[in-house]
């Protein structure tokens, strides 16, 4: 779990530990869409296996793929950011195993919690980065001149 891409990789252990207490194990078959660009983000996920494809809609266009995260990746982070609406799509590209989390019940944690909160919200912005970056760099590659 590298702190690039998995925001639980900077906590400690016991807040680590804290957070996993709000984990539930899930699977997603080849194919289901996970979530909507502009739904709901009641929810994340850390990828145990498997891989899923981050899409943006392009009007007039099919959605277009701007990355794929796999093991041990942060899947999800809008719901720390309101107004809590996902900003891309997901889809399983590949069977998935992952830990899913309650949104509302780890920003209460979060909110219980500063240090916790610190920590994870620094982490979670460190993916948002990442991803903006691989976003922009698959749009300029697609769409640029």
């Amino acid at each position: 779990m590298t702190t690039r891409t998995n925001p639980l990789g900077i906590l400690s252990a016991a807040h680590r530990d804290r957070l996993l207490e709000f984990a539930t194990e899930v699977s997603f078959p080849a194919g289901a869409r996970i979530f909507e660009e502009g739904s709901k983000a009641d929810r994340f996920w850390i990828i145990h296996t498997g891989s899923v494809t981050l899409d943006v809609h392009v009007p007039g266009r099919p959605a277009t793929v701007v990355d794929t995260i796999g093991h041990g990746e942060l899947l999800g982070w809008s719901w720390l950011i309101p107004p809590h609406a996902w900003q891309l799509g997901a889809e399983a590209q590949s069977p998935v195993r992952a830990l899913e989390f309650d949104a509302a019940a780890v920003r209460t944690l979060c909110e219980e919690d500063p240090v916790l909160g610190q920590a994870l919200t620094r982490g979670v912005a460190e993916v948002v980065g990442n991803r903006l970056l691989s976003v922009r760099t698959r749009l300029l590659d697609r769409f640029g001149p």
